[in-house]
């Protein structure tokens, strides 16, 4: 390296020596890659010689299995084409002398070729053999037996083969193919001699739960897995089979049916022992199973209408066996199973059972006459069948009986159901179904206000880090920490809605007549009214808004009843928010505020086509407004109120009168709010002035100016533009911004709104060429003293800024 190069030229050579190094890395380390991949592949050689780096797609053995099967494949179709077509070229002795020759030879051939090592291909010549028995067997039936029944044939044939395959693999062990050929043909004997026997469904059905029985004891032996994957699978396929003739037969047949479901259950039992991972599935089919099989028979011998609950209780009775306590002789995965299956047939019978419940909830939705009209709805859905409140019963027993929280919960909702679909299934008298709807409400209702009597005896769960004691109260979990259940909160919640409903429909109910109306709303109140007493948080405040609803039914009602037009009403239901009021400020309760600001809200859109009884109407909620400010946490808000509706009032009431002026609208307005902007200012003195009195000053200065414009008299200018020149002074007096600027902007229009008509007259008589010279040497003045206004501007701006 040369010294005495300058430090630029010396650090550019050393740049380009280092780059030229980078790159003569690069070459070797890829030349060392290349040679470690050539010394460490097979044979020494690239390891990949073809297609550069890309990996094979398939092993050698893969490749040759596929081989074999293809081959075997190919050999067997030309057996077949040889058996089935090329029979004229042959005789018959002849045939079968090839056939025999060629079975014996595909048979004996893997022993030779296990001997030698060659397990692949003795397999692929071994499945043709098997292939070639079968076409051997229809040989021999088509040359020596063709007068036999083809399907009893069959059959032999099947067992036979069957005997043969399993003898065959058992004398060569190296073979995969032969024990599952034969379990699969052991399938055959029995269903296919039922039919040629001439055995119907049941016959058949019979025939294929044995087999399935079979592979079940098969499975239970030592065999391979092939075998048993075999076995395994086609005993789910008889099954099956067995299990829809068995529920077909059920409908058709019952007591030919019976049997076979039981014994359809029976072998899945049975297989639970053998396939413990879907011990759970199958012991809810044979769950299934069992209480179509004890169900069937009872239906027949019942009438129609008692079908559904027959079977719902034959599946409650299974699902009893899930309580360890009933059945502990009984795997735990078979309760699970029996439960599942019990429950499953119940909530179908309780979709059965809902048509009812709908209809005796919604029905009274649908009126077709006038309310109070004395006409009453007929029970819709009519006529169906009464063993559906007898299906409810049942479900509400069986979960009452579960013991565990979705049990009591699922109690509750059914009990609330069945007293739902009384009236319709009973067709009871107009009273009575009124009467049921207000039980209905009255008992989810005290549910909701003492749940404990649904959570006694729960179990209470451990403490744990993530959720110490006494962080969810009486909490529950159905077998997790992370998913908490408050059942007091569940439950109550649950008889709040359910109560709700009931009430709602009961009033839709009552709405026929006059008496009923007052009755149901007077009842409802009173249970509402009880249940905000007697209840605690959050199911308290709903109550309490529910009574606040049912009050203001009660006044409305009243109110119709005595003739009063619909503004008359308005002020009478005034009367609930004024009692709203009072209870808040007893029990400070904002839902119940909220619940009577609503009904407030409806008794003066009530009043609206009257504007003289609205005004009275807005005054009155004006004065509850400011009752309610009276309270220390609803001041600002009740303060606001009160002096929104009471300027609505005195709007409402001018406008009534007749009054368009419209500083008799806005002063109503700028002196109570000057007024609280004076006492802020006092209380706060770093308060805005804009804050404080621009709200106040505009709400009558601006509406005026708007109207000066449009008005050809002299007094409202003269008096507007005192009253501005007043603003503008006190405002430069105590130097306020807000009073200074709307003021004096305020005085200024007015100025050039009297001044307009001269000037437009003295434009007018001037000659034309003035205003343009004027407005140069306005321009000119302007410039020359350009600097010092501007200080005299800056000068100005400081002083404003200075004010507040």
């Amino acid at each position: 390296m040369d010294m005495k190069l300058p430090p630029a030229e010396e650090l550019r050579l050393v740049d380009e020596e280092l780059g030229r190094l980078d790159a003569r890395r690069s070459v070797l380390l890829a030349r060392r890659a290349w040679l470690l991949g050539v010394l460490y592949s097979p044979a020494g050689r690239p390891a990949a010689p073809f297609g550069g780096g890309a990996a094979a797609e398939t092993s050698p053995r893969g490749a040759q299995n596929a081989l074999l099967t293809l081959g075997g494949i190919l050999l067997a179709v030309a057996a077949l084409a040889f058996t089935l077509v090329s029979w004229g070229s042959m005789g018959i002795t002849g045939r079968a002398a090839v056939l025999l020759a060629v079975t014996s030879a595909a048979l004996a051939a893997p022993a030779v070729l296990l001997r030698r090592g060659l397990a692949s291909t003795a397999e692929a010549v071994g499945a043709l053999g098997l292939v070639l028995t079968v076409l051997d067997a229809y040989a021999l039936h088509r040359v020596a037996l063709p007068e036999t029944d083809g399907t009893a044939y069959a059959a032999v044939a099947a067992a036979v083969l069957a005997g043969l395959w399993a003898a065959y693999g058992g004398l060569l062990r190296g073979l995969r193919l032969p024990f599952p050929a034969a379990v699969a043909a052991a399938q055959l004997p029995l269903p296919l001699g039922a039919v040629a026997a001439g055995g119907g469904p049941a016959v058949v059905a019979w025939a294929a739960v044995l087999t399935a029985a079979a592979d079940l004891l098969l499975l239970a032996r030592p065999v391979g897995l092939a075998a048993r994957i075999t076995a395994g699978a086609s005993a789910g396929v008889l099954a099956a089979g067995a299990l829809l003739t068995g529920g077909w037969l059920s409908v058709t047949s019952p007591w030919t049916g019976a049997p076979l479901l039981a014994g359809c259950a029976a072998v899945c039992l049975s297989a639970v022992r053998v396939a413990r991972p879907a011990a759970g599935a199958l012991a809810a089919v044979a769950g299934l199973a069992l209480v179509a099989a004890v169900g069937g028979p009872a239906r027949a011998a019942l009438p129609s209408d008692w079908a559904v609950p027959v079977y719902v209780a034959g599946g409650l009775a299974l699902a009893a066996l899930w309580r360890p306590v009933r059945a502990a002789w009984l795997p735990e995965a078979v309760r699970a199973g029996f439960g599942l299956a019990g429950g499953g047939v119940a909530a179908l019978g309780v979709v059965w059972a809902l048509p009812p419940v709908l209809g005796g909830l919604l029905g009274p939705a649908d009126r077709s006459a006038g309310v109070w009209s004395g006409a009453h709805a007929e029970p819709v859905p009519g006529g169906y069948p009464a063993t559906a409140a007898l299906v409810l019963l049942l479900a509400a027993g069986g979960a009452a009986a579960a013991g565990r929280l979705w049990g009591r919960w699922g109690a509750l909702v059914l009990g609330w159901a069945l007293l739902t679909a009384l009236p319709v299934v009973l067709e009871l008298p107009y009273a009575a179904g009124l009467a049921v709807r207000l039980v209905a409400a009255g008992g989810a209702l005290a549910l909701a206000v003492r749940p404990g009597a649904l959570t006694r005896g729960l179990p209470e769960p451990a403490p744990s880090p993530e959720r110490p004691a006494g962080a969810w109260g009486a909490a529950w979990t159905t077998g997790s920490q992370a998913a908490p259940v408050a059942p007091g909160a569940l439950l109550a919640w649950t008889g709040l809605a359910a109560g709700t409903a009931s009430a709602t429909s009961a009033l839709l109910l009552a709405l026929d007549t006059r008496a009923a109306t007052f009755v149901a709303l007077g009842v409802l109140f009173g249970l509402f009214a009880a249940a905000a007493a007697l209840g605690a948080g959050a199911v308290r405040e709903a109550a309490a808004s529910a009574a606040v609803l049912a009050a203001a039914g009660l006044a409305g009602a009243g109110a119709a009843a005595a003739g009063f037009t619909p503004a008359t009403a308005g002020l009478v239901l005034l009367l609930v928010p004024a009692g709203t009021a009072a209870w808040a400020a007893r029990f400070r309760s904002a839902v119940v505020e909220a619940t009577g600001a609503a009904v407030g809200a409806g008794a003066l859109a009530l009043t609206v086509p009257r504007p003289a009884v609205l005004a009275l109407a807005l005054a009155l909620a004006g004065l509850i407004a400011a009752a309610t400010a009276l309270r220390p946490e609803r001041r600002r808000a009740g303060s606001w109120a009160a002096g929104a509706l009471f300027l609505a009032a005195a709007w409402v009431r001018l406008a009534v009168w007749g009054v368009t002026v419209p500083e008799a609208y806005t002063l109503p307005v700028t002196v109570p709010a000057l007024v609280v902007g004076f006492l802020r200012r006092r209380r706060d003195p770093a308060a805005s002035s804009w804050v404080a009195y621009g709200p106040g000053l505009a709400a009558t200065l601006l509406p005026s100016l708007v109207a000066v414009w449009s008005d050809p008299s002299w007094v409202r200018p003269l008096l507007l533009g005192t009253g501005a020149l007043g603003v503008t002074l006190l405002g430069a007096r105590f130097r306020l911004r807000a009073p200074l600027l709307l003021g004096g902007a305020v005085l200024a229009l007015v100025g050039v709104h009297e001044l307009a008509p001269y000037v437009v007259q003295l434009v007018g008589a001037l000659p034309r060429w003035l205003p343009p010279a004027g407005a140069g040497l306005l321009l000119l003045a302007v410039g020359a003293t350009y600097e010092r206004r501007l200080r005299e501007a800056r000068l100005l701006r400081e002083r404003l800024a200075r004010m507040r």
